[in-house]
């Protein structure tokens, strides 16, 4: 056993997860194997082995009925904790949903969709203080959420996400400020499983005052964004005749022009389907692919419009009014993907996904008037994304490569550095600086250069796994996992006043 456990852990083109998984199911056979032949071909005493044996079994017995299994890590490492673990605790909801918006004195950016206002993850400012021994963030606000993997994403003073509570799959509505609930909507769904977790896991969407979010089971509704007020739903497993994917429906919806755009269920062969924002009314169904965990993106490549669509066993691209697949090629070794596409030029972009797979750089051109072509830059193992976003600075490529920062060079993917493991969380770049939510519960502040990470501080925000992607407007940081939210004030850099 401790022999195949060395050569598991010496195998180190494998990811992280599949060496995990080895080593749990050599030590689990292993320690079967033992018992049995300990219990009856062993020459100990009867009453020697039926002792061992019997408290073997009783230990197991003893450990299910006092623990858990409370999800896994983004390695696959079971997290464990105490059968009668406390369950959070809501804020009532108020009685009325109307008329209760206070209103905004300060002017802020908003964050009104997944990784930010061009869903890449980069954000112009603000100029944030690096000291954080003298000035370290302020804590607003703190409070128990329901369960689930889904992000903020704050228009003026209202801050929306999506919670686990009970039996219902709700997207919830508090105030930026304070943390006061001021709306909630619940379906009756629930998505939950030991390795995924619990609760929705995609991150809403605000377009012209319309809250727009899909469920852990694919419902996809449209809300008034003031009232909580449900405009229309619909049921997107039932829309593309699918299954509920096996880690449930995870992409942030798409809003292009007058439609809104989700992936559609699995076992079937499409890719994406897309709703008319006003009704819901079904647009148009495109592709031919299974649907994955990352959220469609829109980009214009080869100064042609389009949608980026990751999906199970390809990257594909599709005209935003018809649906129709402009380009498309295969991808992967048949493992899930999650990490958003990353718009590198006006006709690249770079896809990249765990598991062994790693990253691709696409070269877009224009083949035939209603075809475009895909071809082949580089191909890098050197920077494997699972959950976390990906972002393109200066000819680099920066991100977490299976857990640990990493930097590779645009022009053929060859690594730069690699130092830093931070799990699998996720992170925003401001200006020079990224702001990272380690999977540990640390924020990590970093200034990365093609020569090093650089990090410069770290504040402790949560004692427990995280892998909600944050949420940031003007200097307020809105981070949360499957227990807790928490708005944190950042201190801004203060001006350099030249010298005369």
């Amino acid at each position: 056993m401790f022999l195949a456990i060395a050569w598991v852990r010496g195998q180190d083109e494998w990811p992280f997860q599949k060496r995990n998984l080895a080593v749990a199911q050599i030590v689990i056979v292993s320690g079967i194997l033992l018992l049995v032949w300990w219990t009856f071909l062993s020459r100990a005493p009867n009453r020697l082995r039926l002792s061992i044996t019997f408290g073997a079994v009783g230990l197991v017995v003893l450990g299910a009925a006092l623990f858990r299994i409370r999800g896994m890590s983004g390695d696959l490492r079971p997290i464990i904790e105490f059968r009668w673990a406390g369950q959070p605790e809501f804020q009532t909801s108020p009685a009325s949903n109307t008329n209760l918006i206070t209103t905004e004195t300060t002017v802020r950016p908003s964050f009104p969709q997944y990784l930010g206002p061009n869903r890449d993850g980069v954000l112009s400012g603000p100029k944030l203080e690096t000291n954080w021994l003298a000035h370290p963030p302020e804590i607003l606000w703190r409070q128990k959420v329901g369960a689930g993997w889904s992000g903020f994403v704050i228009v003026g003073d209202i801050a929306v996400t999506q919670e686990q509570r009970g039996e219902d799959d709700c997207v919830v509505a508090y105030e930026l400020l304070t943390g006061k609930q001021l709306w909630l909507h619940a379906n009756k769904a629930r998505y939950d499983t030991v390795i995924a977790g619990e609760g929705p896991r995609a991150t809403p969407t605000i377009v012209s005052n319309r809250v727009f979010t899909c469920g852990g089971t694919g419902i996809l509704n449209c809300l008034d964004l003031a009232s909580g007020k449900l405009l229309w739903s619909r049921d997107l497993m039932a829309e593309s005749g699918g299954k509920i994917p096996q880690w449930g429906y995870t992409g942030a919806p798409l809003v292009v022009d007058a439609l809104v755009i989700a992936h559609g269920g699995e076992e079937i062969s499409q890719s994406l389907l897309a709703f008319h924002v006003e009704d819901g009314k079904r647009v148009w169904v495109g592709g031919n692919s299974g649907p994955s965990y990352s959220a469609p993106r829109f980009a214009t490549l080869a100064d042609v419009p389009q949608i980026l669509s990751f999906n199970d066993g390809s990257v594909s691209a599709h005209h935003p009014a018809t649906g129709a697949t402009l380009w498309e090629k295969p991808w992967g070794n048949g493992n899930v993907v999650c990490a958003a596409p990353v718009v590198i030029s006006s006709n690249q972009v770079l896809f990249s996904s765990g598991y062994g797979v790693g990253a691709e750089l696409l070269e877009i051109s224009q083949a035939t008037s209603n075809r475009l072509t895909a071809r082949l830059v580089w191909k890098s193992i050197r920077m494997k994304a699972k959950f976390a976003h990906l972002f393109a600075r200066e000819g680099n490529l920066y991100g977490l490569d299976d857990g640990i920062f990493a930097c590779v060079n645009l022009t053929d993917g060859s690594q730069r550095w690699k130092e830093g493991r931070y799990g699998h969380g996720q992170g925003l770049l401001v200006d020079d600086l990224y702001l990272l939510m380690a999977e540990s519960g640390e924020l990590v502040l970093l200034n990365p250069t093609p020569e090093a990470p650089n990090e410069l501080a770290r504040f402790r925000v949560f004692s427990s796994k995280m892998w909600n992607p944050p949420a940031l407007a003007g200097n307020l940081l809105l981070v949360r996992n499957d227990q807790e939210a928490v708005c944190l004030r950042l201190k801004i850099a203060p001006e350099t006043i030249p010298l005369n």
